[in-house]
């Protein structure tokens, strides 16, 4: 007891209800007893909890504008905006900033030894978030879509960065769930495409369903240099004041603003043969 008469004492309740004794005895040794009912009900940790004590929010973001082949015509804006949405991610969402690699038109080998980097570092329990703005390419005649790196040479595809290698690595990426958001001409990787549909369920069952998601500004048409895509992306992540918000949420939130300013409907859907199970990537707002 301290000079006012009072003390403390530290108990450890497990759950449910409990009698604690007190027992007070003086210097005549007469005794007073009181006894208190305390019933322990443990606070359950938010999701937001349980996500980041167990995984972490990766980035790859990249923004390519000057090709060396001078047949592709250079852009303005791809590199500012990946640098936008890196400064958003981590001023706002839960991405340090040592988790968010930034790409400034890299060539094919780089981005190859990103995406080798990513297989090897990302866990099962991570979340990891891929942004491309850059040229794009679409094969009618093979059906195949692809990036253009830096190094991209127009008579030639050797250095042209193919879909179906994007999705093997979207595959091989162990991630909890892995979201694609393109700026540039895309081509069928989705599952589903262009279809929305109200999330119904909790975010806990969808966060704890593995998924892989892709978010895209067209399909086969051509996509301005001043994309209104990004431009709703960027504005919707900054003006997001709710603890979590789905890629179905985000994309919902900026579809009809980027049709009415756009001749390129955006998509939205289940990437193809890399893995979703029917969850979703859900941003977590800093505190």
């Amino acid at each position: 007891m301290d000079e006012s008469g009072f003390f403390t004492e530290e108990i450890t309740l497990s759950e449910g209800e409990h009698t604690i004794s007190l027992v007070a005895l003086d210097e005549q040794r007469n005794v007073a007893k009181q006894y208190i009912t305390a019933n322990y009900t443990p606070i359950a940790p938010s999701l937001a909890n349980e996500i980041l004590n167990s995984s972490k929010y990766d980035a790859l973001i990249i923004g390519i504008e000057e090709y060396l082949d001078k047949q592709i015509p250079n852009l303005e804006n791809p590199i500012k905006d990946a640098k936008l949405i890196s400064e958003v991610l981590s001023s706002r969402y839960t991405f340090e900033k040592e988790n968010i690699s930034l790409l400034s038109n890299p060539t094919r080998e780089e981005l190859i030894v990103s995406f080798d980097k990513l297989s090897k570092t990302i866990t099962p329990e991570d979340n990891l978030l891929i942004f491309y703005a850059g040229h794009g390419m679409w094969d009618e005649s093979s059906g195949l879509g692809y990036w253009l790196p830096s190094d991209a040479n127009l008579k030639s595809t050797a250095n042209w960065f193919p879909n179906s290698t994007l999705v093997d690595y979207l595959k091989a990426i162990k991630s909890r769930h892995t979201l694609l958001i393109a700026d540039a001409v895309f081509g069928s990787i989705y599952k589903t495409r262009g279809g929305f549909q109200d999330i119904e369920k909790a975010y806990k069952v969808l966060y704890d369903l593995p998924s892989r998601k892709a978010m895209t500004s067209g399909v086969l048409t051509e996509i301005p240099d001043k994309s209104s895509f990004t431009k709703y992306l960027i504005q919707r992540l900054k003006d997001n004041n709710e603890r979590y918000l789905s890629s179905e949420q985000l994309f919902s939130s900026i579809r009809m603003a980027v049709i009415n300013n756009s001749d390129a409907p955006p998509q939205f859907g289940k990437i193809r043969g890399a893995g979703d199970e029917g969850g979703d990537f859900i941003f977590l707002l800093k505190e």
